[in-house]
């Protein structure tokens, strides 16, 4: 029997007695990261980066100099995992902003979420000349977009393997743990209450996209499945679609394919045009 087997197993007897307590126990894992070191591949990046602190405590790496661009990772990852495109960004001509989203790396807390990563966004800008684009990753993307919805503002914007909708994300974390039915909702209403936010709103179908915009997703992400992207094209008019056939949920982030469809999306901002492109 494997621990994730075990796991769910116990969760299921669980839940049936202790919903609540269990909803709440899975609440806090949920929002707590666990500690995420850089790769050796991502040292020397590291190396050449110029570390800042914002007005607020948040703790952000920065490259080259020109029109600024925005980065924000994803759960439990880190600013250098964008290496390849950091790099391609600045030979460009592009000065490159990462955040530590709270709770992770340098900046302080010890839990976050995505409204949580969505107002760090937003601190962030307050600070920074305007931006050319906010590029994020998995939870990165909906807190980038999200945070458009909060007053952030971009010339362009880029969602790498984010999801669409985040009550989605809830309760497939709550299938994926094993949860009964009653646990799993108390889990989303807790999730809600913390984040002080309805899941329900976070949803890109309801938001107000009037911004050029790429969103790259791989078919064979295990983490966000690739329909979320189809779903966020929709909704989002002038979006550009870029369709990878592998890649997964972090390897699409070192793509070439991802690094020049970035590119070609500030080199013609804000005369982005909607599309598909082909991998």
């Amino acid at each position: 029997m494997s621990n994730m087997t075990w796991v769910r197993g116990f969760n299921a007897a669980v839940g049936h007695v202790a919903p609540h307590a269990l909803a709440g126990k899975m609440r806090r894992a949920f929002m707590t990261p666990r500690e995420s070191l850089p790769r050796d591949w991502e040292l020397p990046l590291l190396a050449q980066a110029e570390r800042i602190t914002l007005r607020f405590g948040l703790s952000a790496l920065r490259w080259g100099s020109g029109p600024t661009v925005l980065l924000m990772h994803g759960w439990e990852g880190r600013p250098t995992q964008f290496a390849g495109l950091i790099r391609a960004l600045v030979h460009a001509g592009y000065a490159v902003v990462a955040l530590d989203g709270p709770a992770h790396g340098r900046s302080p807390g010890r839990e976050a979420n995505v409204v949580v990563f969505a107002r760090a966004l937003l601190e962030a800008a307050s600070e920074l000349p305007p931006l050319r684009a906010v590029i994020g990753h998995s939870m990165g993307a909906a807190s980038a977009l999200l945070a458009t919805q909060m007053g952030l503002r971009t010339q362009s914007l880029v969602s790498i393997a984010g999801p669409s909708r985040i009550l989605t994300v809830l309760r497939r974390f709550a299938r994926y743990m094993g949860l009964p039915a009653r646990a799993g909702a108390h889990f989303v209403r807790l999730v809600e209450e913390k984040a002080g936010m309805p899941a329900g709103r976070l949803d890109v179908a309801h938001y107000q996209l009037d911004f050029p915009g790429l969103i790259v997703h791989a078919v064979d992400d295990p983490v966000v499945p690739y329909g979320e992207a189809e779903a966020m094209h929709k909704a989002w008019f002038d979006s550009r679609l870029l369709r990878l056939e592998e890649g997964g949920h972090q390897r699409v982030l070192a793509d070439p394919r991802l690094h020049q469809a970035v590119l070609q999306l500030l080199e013609a901002v804000p005369q982005a045009s909607p599309g598909v492109l082909a991998s």
